[in-house]
């Protein structure tokens, strides 16, 4: 089917790395051009990108095919997807038994070669001849019942480069001669980390001599475990495997000592020292080996203990210090599609919710969901376990044995922060304070910039090398990860310290009140300040319970709820108000000023959400309070004032809402001036109020005066002049002047991707706006396009149960009439729910 002028590209499972090997060598043996990612991409590159340029180049794809081949969610799929569609160019050869239902039905007629049940010489000559195609025999065939099986084994090649070696034949690997990896048996549970075993087979493959590399990463993540599954998935390609324990490092001789003994190259009287390096000498001198150093610590000490040769150094450390000696592959915590995998092998009986919820708990961490896993097949109901997760975290995490892993969550925190205790008080007190942040990156300019007011980090307050003194420790210790511009502590290891530190926790706390009161992203009305409001209002809400009553917060927790309305997360934002509200009440009292403003974000979340029914007696009573304690002209007032016009406009009682809006504006106007921006938006929401009585003319005219003035104020990519514009669209339309309206509600969409994105609710309530204004000019099939799409997004980001899905679904049905689909126009009638789509109200 092809010459070997071409280039095969070999597509494959991690899990098939050894079939790989063996299928591309060969193939190269065969005088074929092999593209082959274990050998050929080097770590760091983007898979997606090699992908797809070798699979344009290629002149065919070897595809070997297995359950894991077919798994969900691997790139496989998008290589093979592509490579079918080139017709002749797809090779399937089947490297493990697989049944009909696992084989996509549109591959299910291509005729495959099954290689694994064959002797590697028939094998081989399956692979040439699925490949090459079968030449026309000569001579006559052989008959039937003379066949034989071909010879066990092939042809071991001479060089001392493990790259040059030929990968053994899969289906005949053996044991290797000399294994010790201390007696610990194959995981059973071992789910996922199929890419990294790939990338480390991968470097590993790619160097010319003594190949080493570094699984460097917080405790908990699994390291030491895909180590182990490497050392066994690779076992037949080695001749030697050894593990050595490498955490004290005065036990790394003895080790090497030991393995001297098994290859017959020690000296009874010599000591371990010495027979050390005999061992040494003998890895420079032999190939196809594999040392594990597991567990490493201080690269300083141990990097003369890394074996030199043609052989495969791999270490497991904590420390992100290795990759100055080696090249390292940072391993996290789960993806969550690993998390649920993995769970869902060991409780297969668990719904998707629940897994997923125990995931997000236990922050996809490897360890913890080992534990979950074992405490739930002892008979622990996973609500139960969930429960206790939220209010005993430490002391559940501290229970229990789990397979494979000498240590609890809990213990492996405890340990290392007792080293940290003694050691480096700085980063200890470092850890206690992110123990109460919140689980996502720190930025570590708040620790530059706080360092003075951190009264529990002992040390100098001007040392030049704060924050790093601290902030390596805690990477060397696996306790954190750190980069340039931030760090990061997992969820569960903040947990165990705030359960240490229970008994201090005062320091910390007030430290943290401090750090977080002195961060300031700006104005929470403004897009290009939220990124900083996103990250501080995530560290904010984590440990909300011992910060509520912090008064040197409360306007930053204030200032937060208003970002939560304005990036449409309302109900997070109801969330957060109600909590202060209801705390505040208590400990400041009813009409304290701080309360009275948390009972004002109350409000205007609510109306966020349309709930105008609950949020009328609560701003009723709320300006009752604010006109009694602050006075009928105080700015809080004037707000409250401004609140009840927004909620009257959505229970539908429009003139009154008209009339409570053009006063509040006259009056912002007057005390405020004429270009604060809460008079120009009381005077844009008057000029809507205008337009929804039926005074076009009046709202055309007020809404024409407030865009100008918000030009001269602020300007015209400010929130509150976009939404002014929008009001206007809606005029155009209802004066007729439908291109006109069409073609503001285009730029205000444009604007609004720029600002918010394309899955904000004003923009996509924009981009509703857009359709229908086509629908208004007779461009029908453009509006049905835009509406289409738009309504994918209002599902995907809202909800089907959203105002604006039901708007913008009547609105393509109604574009799907206008080009006679009447029966796909009715159908999308139907599906709607009974409710009235509402307009989305101003604020």
């Amino acid at each position: 089917m092809t010459d070997s002028s071409g280039l095969i590209f070999v597509s494959h499972a991690g899990h098939d790395g050894q079939w790989a090997e063996w299928v591309a060598w060969h193939l190269r043996e065969a005088g074929y051009e092999i593209e082959l990612d274990l050998w050929h991409w080097r770590t760091g590159e983007d898979f997606v990108k090699k992908m797809n340029e070798a699979l344009k180049r290629a002149s065919a794809v070897v595809a070997l095919f297995s359950p894991q081949y077919f798994a969900p969610g691997r790139y496989t799929e998008e290589e093979w997807t592509a490579a079918v569609a080139g017709r002749d160019r797809f090779v399937p050869l089947v490297v493990e038994p697989l049944e009909v239902g696992q084989l996509p039905a549109i591959l299910r007629p291509r005729i495959r070669c099954e290689l694994h049940d064959l002797e590697e010489a028939t094998a081989l000559e399956a692979l040439l001849e699925a490949v090459r195609g079968r030449e026309i025999p000569t001579t006559s065939p052989s008959f039937p019942g003379k066949a034989g099986k071909g010879s066990r084994g092939g042809k071991r090649g001479g060089s001392s480069v493990l790259q040059g070696l030929q990968p053994r034949f899969p289906s005949a690997l053996h044991d290797p001669a000399v294994w010790d990896v201390r007696q610990r048996g194959r995981n059973p549970h071992f789910t996922g980390r199929d890419e990294i075993i790939e990338k480390v087979r991968g470097g590993l493959l790619g160097e010319r001599r003594s190949a080493v590399r570094v699984l460097h990463g917080p405790g908990g993540v699994g390291k030491t475990q895909l180590a182990l599954e490497y050392a066994h998935r690779f076992a037949g390609q080695y001749d030697l495997v050894w593990w050595v324990d490498a955490e004290q490092v005065e036990q790394v001789p003895t080790r090497y000592a030991e393995l001297a003994a098994r290859v017959d190259v020690a000296k009874p009287d010599a000591g371990a020292e010495v027979n050390a390096q005999y061992a040494l000498e003998y890895l420079r001198t032999s190939d196809r080996w594999l040392i594990v150093l597991d567990n490493a610590e201080d690269p300083r000490q141990l990097r003369t203990w890394l074996p030199e040769g043609p052989g495969h150094v791999l270490i497991t450390a904590r420390d992100p210090a290795w990759n100055k000696i080696a090249p390292g592959l940072a391993l996290g915590v789960f993806s969550r599609e690993e998390s649920i995998a993995y769970l869902g092998r060991q409780l297969p009986t668990l719904d998707d919710q629940t897994t997923d919820a125990l995931a997000d708990a236990l922050g996809d961490l490897p360890l913890a969901l080992a534990h979950a896993a074992g405490a739930l097949s002892e008979g622990t109901p996973p609500d139960h376990y969930l429960q206790l997760l939220r209010t005993n975290t430490a002391e559940l995490l501290s229970d229990g044995e789990i397979y494979d892993y000498p240590v609890s969550v809990a213990a492996t925190v405890t340990i290392a922060a007792d080293r940290l205790d003694v050691d480096r008080p700085e980063a200890a007190a470092l850890l206690r304070l992110a123990a109460f942040l919140g689980p996502e990156p720190i930025p570590t300019k708040w620790l530059v910039e706080g360092r003075g007011s951190l009264t529990s980090v002992p040390g100098d307050p001007n040392d030049i090398r704060w924050p790093r003194n601290a902030l390596q420790p805690l990477a060397q210790y696996g306790l954190a990860i750190v980069g340039p511009d931030a760090f990061q502590v997992h969820r569960l290891t903040q947990a165990v310290m705030r359960h240490r530190t229970a008994d201090q926790a005062g320091g910390p706390v007030r430290d943290v009140a401090g750090l977080l009161a002195a961060v300031d992203p700006g104005d929470p009305e403004l897009p290009e300040t939220w990124p900083g409001w996103a990250s501080l209002t995530q560290h904010l809400t984590a440990t909300l319970d011992a910060m509520i009553d912090r008064a040197e917060l409360r306007p930053t927790l204030l200032r937060a709820s208003i970002y939560l309305v304005r990036y449409a997360q309302p109900e997070a934002a109801l969330s957060l108000a109600e909590i202060m509200y209801e705390e505040w009440r208590t400990s400041l009292g009813e009409e304290d000023p701080d309360t009275l403003r948390a009972a004002h974000m109350v409000v205007v979340a609510l109306n966020d959400m349309d709930r105008y029914e609950e949020s009328l007696p609560l701003i009723e009573d709320l300006l009752g309070k604010r006109r009694r304690v602050l006075g009928e002209e105080h700015p809080d007032t004037l707000s409250s004032t401004h609140d009840l016009g927004i909620v009257m406009g959505g229970l539908g009682r429009e003139a009154e809402a008209c009339t409570i809006l053009r006063d509040v504006a006259a009056r912002r106007e007057c005390i405020l001036g004429e270009e604060h921006i809460d008079a120009l938006r009381s005077v844009a929401n008057y000029g809507y109020a205008l337009m929804e009585i039926g005074r076009i003319d009046e709202a055309h005219q007020v809404l024409t005066d407030v865009l100008a003035r918000h030009q001269r104020a602020l300007n015209e990519d400010h929130p509150t002049a976009i939404s002014a514009s929008s009001y206007m669209g809606g005029v155009l339309y209802e004066l007729g002047r439908h291109g006109e309206a069409l073609q503001l509600h285009a730029e205000v969409l444009a604007r609004r991707q720029q600002l918010l994105g394309d899955r904000h609710e004003d923009t996509l309530t924009s981009a509703t706006n857009v359709g229908r204004s086509l629908i208004n000019i007779g461009e029908y099939a453009k509006a049905e396009q835009r509406l289409r799409s738009t309504r994918t997004r209002v599902r995907e980001s809202l909800g089907t149960e959203h105002r604006l899905h039901n708007s913008v679904t009547l609105s393509l049905a109604e574009a799907l009439a206008r080009q006679g689909k009447m029966h796909d126009a009715q159908r999308l009638r139907a599906s709607l729910s009974r409710k009235k789509p509402s307009k989305r109200r101003p604020r």
